[in-house]
């Protein structure tokens, strides 16, 4: 067992005793990149920070039920998968709110970035990165995040998303095409 198995056993079993340290050095270790995960898959920071609180909220919650004999990372990413389609079932709702700030209170809100034309440009491109991994069918985003994105192998993410290794390989290549189609086009 390599020292990053046993430290994340550890924390494991502390925080399975209720030790604060054990959640603690768990969220340090899997935090971005349940980020990361929720990020891609839903394409918007501020909606993947609220998705990764959710993620570990409902992990710890469950964690009785986590099974030791599977790496953790893989059944953490699983949690934020399902969040992150929670998600986007409510998005419809939450856009509908999100319009409901008053018109007062928006018009104080200065950015303070930099020069406007550079940022504009910048976030520009990096949104638009964004919302392409974003538009994609979920079937073809999960195995690019995993493996793109995470690091994970194929056969990691195959586990993930209970598919087979070759599906995952698949549907990278299938994904990288879209994309090619999407940010070009």
């Amino acid at each position: 067992m390599t020292q990053a198995a046993s430290s994340e056993a550890e924390a494991v079993a502390a925080a399975l005793a209720g030790r604060q340290p054990g959640y603690s050095a768990l969220m340090g270790l899997h935090r971005e990149a349940v980020f990361r995960l929720a990020r891609g898959h839903l394409g918007s920071e501020a909606d993947a920070l609220d998705v990764t609180q959710e993620t570990f909220v409902a992990a710890f919650l469950a964690l009785r039920r986590y099974d030791p004999a599977r790496p953790f990372r893989a059944w953490l990413l699983r949690i934020a998968l399902n969040k992150c389609h929670d998600w986007a079932r409510r998005r419809a709702v939450r856009r509908f709110f999100a319009f409901a700030v008053p018109i007062e209170e928006a018009a104080g809100i200065a950015d303070e970035g930099l020069d406007p034309e550079q940022a504009l440009a910048s976030r520009g491109e990096v949104a638009r990165i964004h919302a392409a991994i974003a538009a994609l069918p979920d079937a073809l985003k999960e195995p690019l995040l995993l493996c793109g994105v995470e690091g994970l192998s194929q056969e990691e993410a195959a586990a993930v998303l209970g598919i087979t290794r070759k599906a995952v390989e698949t549907r990278i290549y299938r994904a990288r095409q879209k994309l090619s189609h999407l940010v070009e086009g």
